[in-house]
């Protein structure tokens, strides 16, 4: 892993980096920075290093159609099973809104018995 600090420090050997002011983050995963004054910006996600899960209003839905509420969530709901069966539209909400109700704070990313999920963004669409 390369933490959010050693980032800036390996971009800083070649650019200057300005932070921009966290209201211009809101609730986006990644840290932006100016890059030598502008108009360029960078944008550095650390979700292990500087983790974001207070400000974080995330949800994904895989690609098979499960719903997680968290990247490194262990869990999923399936959502596709009632879309085939016809559920209606706060049917379908409900079922989110019940997942995202288990969301929690980073799922213990940054502690030495973390467990990743048993399948990474790469295989569930992202």
């Amino acid at each position: 892993m390369v933490t959010a600090q050693e980032i800036r420090e390996q971009l800083s050997v070649r650019f200057t980096l300005t932070p921009l002011p966290d209201k211009t983050r809101g609730s986006a995963p990644s840290e932006p920075f100016l890059v030598d004054g502008g108009p360029a910006k960078v944008g550095i996600i650390a979700s292990v290093s500087a983790p974001f899960c207070a400000a974080c209003d995330r949800v994904r839905l895989t690609s098979d159609g499960q719903v997680r509420n968290c990247l490194f969530a262990r869990g999923e709901v399936d959502l596709r099973s009632p879309l085939r069966d016809g559920a209606s539209g706060p049917e379908l909400a409900a079922v989110i809104q019940a997942e995202m109700g288990h969301k929690a704070r980073g799922y213990g990313i940054d502690e030495p018995d973390f467990v990743q999920p048993r399948r990474p963004m790469s295989s569930i669409g992202g």
